[in-house]
């Protein structure tokens, strides 16, 4: 099932399909987000990137930030907590003419929370609208936020914080349907999104738990979103952006292209980081215990490319999921 035309306009930009690869740390590098517009993505962002390391030119952290033409629309995500130091990191990552910026109030690690960034802002409101504010006024380019619901089920200010988020200027809204306590357990409440799609004077995209295309579209249908994010479930399934069905050439064609944009990108090195994508191109294959670790004990480029062209020669799926 391929996606119908839509009119979907985010950041200025008409997207060519209202799925939109959702901000994953540790993911969405720049390999990934060529292979997801390739596949039909409407808009990719980048994992989150801390504030701090831009204003202090750290490498590792500059280097998150590159990004492609061939992947836009793309939004840069930010994390902080420091309006000043924001608004600061802002003005740097506008220089390199991203689609968008985008802020992260909803990341549950606690490594992030604890450092009163992500999630934790939504527990503080005033600091929340200043840092979003403050992005607005420093940039020229649209800038876009990303939220959880709440804190806990006992706090869940997600009214407030639209609303605060809309005065501040920000141009779109994503919301994860969970709570920072929550995490990623449990089911993401579609109805509190559908609720805020309903309410919010900008558009919102909607994300969590969404597993195919098939689901992707219900849920734009069953909503007001202008847009949905799909995240985890795109790792290693591309296809999930359009709904095709990747016949098993297909699969290990894209596994190759894959590991091929990893080494282009990182040198040998990008075979250590592509194994994680790799596993999940074969999930549903017979015998995908023997695949993986053919993947994950491959040592160099040559390698990983002939184990990926003799399991193409073994393997037969159970079943197709697109």
């Amino acid at each position: 099932m391929e996606s119908s035309t839509n009119s979907t306009v985010l950041a200025g930009v008409k997207l060519c399909s209202p799925i939109i690869l959702a901000p994953l740390a540790g993911y969405t590098d720049l390999p990934f987000r060529q292979i997801a517009r390739k596949h039909g993505a409407g808009f990719v962002f980048t994992e989150l990137v801390s504030v701090e390391g831009i204003v202090r030119k750290n490498p590792k952290t500059i280097d998150l930030l590159k990004i492609s033409d061939e992947e836009r629309p793309v939004g840069i995500q930010l994390f902080g907590r420091s309006p000043e130091v924001m608004a600061e990191a802002s003005s740097i990552v506008e220089t390199l003419h991203p689609d968008c910026i985008d802020i992260n109030f909803g990341c549950c690690a606690q490594k992030v929370c604890s450092g009163d960034a992500g999630a934790a802002l939504l527990k503080k409101p005033e600091t929340l609208f200043k840092i979003a504010s403050g992005i607005v006024s420093a940039v020229k380019i649209p800038v876009s936020a990303k939220i959880r619901i709440g804190w806990d089920d006992s706090s869940k200010n997600y009214r407030e914080i639209v609303s605060l988020l809309t005065d501040a200027g920000i141009s779109f809204i994503s919301v994860h349907g969970r709570t920072r306590a929550q995490k990623y357990t449990g089911r993401a409440d579609w109805d509190v999104i559908a609720e805020i799609a309903e309410i919010s004077k900008v558009p919102v995209i909607g994300n969590g738990d969404i597993m195919s295309y098939n689901e992707a579209m219900k849920r734009l249908s069953e909503t007001k979103c202008s847009a949905v994010m799909i995240g985890r479930a795109a790792i290693g399934n591309p296809w999930i952006f359009t709904g095709h069905t990747p016949t098993i050439d297909e699969r290990f064609d894209c596994a190759l292209d894959h590991v091929n944009a990893m080494i282009s990108y990182y040198g040998e090195y990008g075979v250590i980081l592509a194994r994680k994508h790799l596993v999940n191109y074969f999930h549903h294959f017979t015998n995908a215990g023997h695949i993986r670790n053919r993947i994950v004990t491959a040592r160099n480029s040559v390698e990983i490319r002939a184990a990926l062209e003799e399991c193409r020669k073994i393997f037969t799926p159970v079943t197709d999921v697109p």
